[in-house]
């Protein structure tokens, strides 16, 4: 079935505390996180919203939704990338302990994933996936897309049909908008996607 262009906002959840690889651990929001949140949306209007299942988006996204009376559910596949046994480590224990593995995942994650970790061509194609169907069910109306910084990289760089290396270059912040059109563009390559190593809670 085609799917006719939307315009979609991706909101990324505000601070966690954490500055390790959280992925789907379900973290809850600092205060500052909150008001990171609210800030954003400011001024800002949807038709809906849709979320992540984790308690850093889908609290917000409740609350933003019952104060404005707009419609909203959760996307399970809005989760973020899952790091497996680096999940919830600081990052400096990690370089310690596995100092080689963590550089290789840094110059490649698609290659060198963390030991147990999700199958990037998954993580990808659950994202699209749950894209398609918000896009689907949502067609014409604006949209606020819940969810996480390792997500929103790699659906920036899908929508725009850039190269999925350009997703190192993103920078995607606490609380962070970013506007895209789905059905993505043709890519420009066809290179392996490639996910963000950031060493923040996702």
């Amino acid at each position: 079935m085609s799917i006719n262009p939307v315009h979609l906002d991706l909101l990324r959840h505000g601070d966690t505390g954490h500055r390790s690889y959280r992925g789907q651990l379900d973290d809850s929001l600092l205060e500052l996180g909150w008001r990171q949140m609210r800030d954003a949306v400011l001024g800002r209007e949807w038709d809906a919203i849709v979320s992540s299942p984790l308690q850093r988006c889908a609290a917000f996204a409740q609350e933003l939704a019952q104060a404005r009376g707009l419609p909203w559910a959760l996307e399970p596949r809005l989760r973020e990338y899952h790091f497996g046994d680096w999940q919830g480590r600081p990052v400096d224990a990690i370089a310690a302990q596995e100092g080689e593995a963590l550089a290789r995942f840094w110059a490649d994650p698609v290659a060198y994933p963390p030991p147990g970790a999700e199958r990037f061509d998954d993580f990808a194609a659950r994202l699209t996936a749950a894209m398609d169907d918000i896009a689907q069910r949502h067609g014409g109306r604006r949209v606020l897309v819940v969810t996480h910084g390792g997500a929103i990289r790699l659906l920036r760089c899908i929508a725009a049909g850039r190269r999925y290396t350009d997703l190192l270059n993103i920078d995607v912040a606490h609380a962070s908008l970013h506007a895209v059109s789905w059905p993505p563009k043709p890519a420009r390559d066809g290179a392996a996607a490639r996910a963000q190593a950031d060493p923040v809670d996702g």
